[in-house]
C-alpha cells in the first residue's frame, strides 16, 4: 500500500511540476517578445542642439513644465509655442491655493444644499425613478474633478483682482458646468435604469 501511494505522490508532484513548467515557458516567451518588439523600435538619437541666448528676447513666461518626456511623447504634442499678449499676469501659487480653497468652499456649500434639489428635479424631467440614488456618486465624482477645474477657470480667467465678486463669478460658471455635467450624466443613464422596458 506504501508502494502505491508513493507512486501516487510522484504522479501529484510531476503534474505539479508540469504546471509551473509550463507557466514559466510561456513568461519566457512573452519576455522574448517584448524584448524583439523593443528591438524592432528605432533607436533615439538626438544631434547637438545650438542655443544662441543672444537672440533670445523674453517678455513673459507662461506654461508647464513636463519633467521627464520622452522625444516620442513629443509626437502628439503640435504646439509648444508661448503666446504674447494675454490679459493680466500669472498669480503666485500662495494667492492661487487661496482662491482656489475659496471658490471651492462656495462649491462645496452649493453641493450640499442646491445640487440634490437639482438632480430631483433633472430626475423627475427625464422621467427618472430615484434620482436621488446617484447623489453620492455624482458627488463624489465632481469633488475628484474639482481642484482642476478649478484652476484651470482661474488660470484663464487671469484677473489680478482679489475681490468676492470675482471668485464668486469663478464659482458660478463651474456652477453651471456642474448642472450640465449632471444633465448629461442623467440623460444618458441606460434605458433599464430610467424605467423603460428593455
Amino acid at each position: 500500500m506504501d508502494f502505491y501511494q508513493t507512486i501516487q505522490w510522484l504522479t501529484g508532484q510531476l503534474h505539479v511540476y508540469g504546471q509551473r513548467i509550463a507557466a514559466l515557458e510561456n513568461a519566457l516567451r512573452c519576455a522574448e517578445e517584448e524584448i524583439q518588439k523593443l528591438k524592432e523600435k528605432p533607436p533615439i538619437q538626438v544631434g547637438t542642439i545650438q542655443y544662441k541666448f543672444d537672440q533670445l528676447k523674453v517678455e513673459t513666461l507662461e506654461g508647464t513644465l513636463s519633467i521627464g518626456l520622452n522625444p516620442q511623447d513629443l509626437q502628439g504634442i503640435e504646439d509648444f509655442a508661448v503666446q504674447n499678449g494675454q490679459p493680466g499676469t500669472p498669480l503666485p501659487p500662495i494667492e492661487m491655493m487661496q482662491r482656489s480653497l475659496k471658490v471651492e468652499e462656495y462649491l462645496n456649500a452649493y453641493m450640499d444644499s442646491e445640487l440634490p434639489a437639482f438632480i430631483s428635479a433633472a430626475g423627475e424631467k427625464l422621467g427618472l425613478q430615484q434620482p436621488e440614488a446617484y447623489l453620492s456618486f455624482i458627488k463624489n465624482d465632481i469633488k475628484k474633478q474639482l481642484p482642476g477645474r478649478i484652476e484651470n477657470h482661474l488660470r484663464t480667467t487671469h484677473s489680478s483682482d482679489t475681490d468676492e465678486s470675482a471668485l464668486e463669478k469663478t464659482a458660478a460658471e463651474l456652477k453651471k458646468e456642474i448642472e450640465n455635467g449632471v444633465l448629461a450624466f442623467l440623460t444618458n443613464l441606460p434605458g433599464t435604469v430610467k424605467g423603460e422596458p428593455k
